[in-house]
């Protein structure tokens, strides 16, 4: 049963690094499978400077070659397996923020690049679940760029969604190339998986928290959607 949207403006949230308080867990799980590729432990720091989509590009760049199919395959279920062995965390407030959101109206959803039942199942287990309108995670293998994946979420949510009123809150640079490719507005925020100084490359608006990237977003798109009307 989904709740009636009342606003012209909608939410789409990123889920690893930007609800998902999950920073360490992906170094954590990185450097738990980097030794049987050959490779050295990395740094938070160092995480956040080179970490990009595609994944097996950021893992040639830690590994100084191209890794193979088999050990990405091998990896991958390596690495996913230890990230599953860690708890959810939700960022500080953000189930609080999405039940206020709620209350106005307006809609949210969330997109992922993430495996689609492990998203599912992570966000039903904190109890985020049926605040969203729509869960989307990666069905297949990795992607190149989460523009398409946008694309794909936005028509799925009905005709009445118009990117010019979506706000998509995410950490990586991909979150702000997808949300303009589709017409929607990115902000960023500083503490997820990319650093803040390759964020500031891009030109989206950059937040410390997400309450402050719902309301300079919401602020942009609503009035858009009014310069429209």
């Amino acid at each position: 049963m989904t709740h009636r949207i009342t606003s012209p403006v909608r939410v789409v949230w990123d889920w690893n690094g930007t609800v998902r308080d999950d920073v360490a867990d992906h170094v954590a799980a990185l450097n738990a499978t980097l030794p049987a590729l050959g490779g050295r432990p990395v740094t938070v720091e160092d995480y956040r400077a080179k970490h990009r989509v595609p994944i097996r590009a950021f893992y040639d760049e830690l590994l100084g070659r191209a890794i193979t199919d088999a050990e990405w395959q091998s990896n991958d279920a390596a690495f996913l397996a230890v990230l599953d062995a860690r708890p959810v965390r939700l960022r500080t407030g953000v189930r609080q923020l999405m039940m206020q959101l709620r209350a106005r109206g307006i809609g949210q959803s969330l997109l992922s690049l993430a495996p689609h039942d492990r998203l599912e199942r992570e966000v039903h287990r904190v109890g985020i679940g049926a605040l969203m309108d729509r869960i989307d995670g990666r069905h297949g293998p990795s992607v190149t760029s989460k523009a398409p994946s946008l694309a794909a979420h936005l028509r799925a949510l009905g005709p009445d969604t118009d990117p010019a009123g979506v706000v998509v809150i995410g950490d990586s640079c991909d979150d702000a190339v997808a949300a303009r490719a589709v017409g929607a507005f990115p902000v960023l925020h500083t503490g997820g998986l990319h650093s803040a100084q390759r964020l500031a490359t891009d030109g989206a608006p950059l937040v410390n928290t997400l309450e402050e990237a719902v309301e300079i977003g919401l602020a942009v798109v609503s009035e858009r959607v009014g310069a429209r009307a």
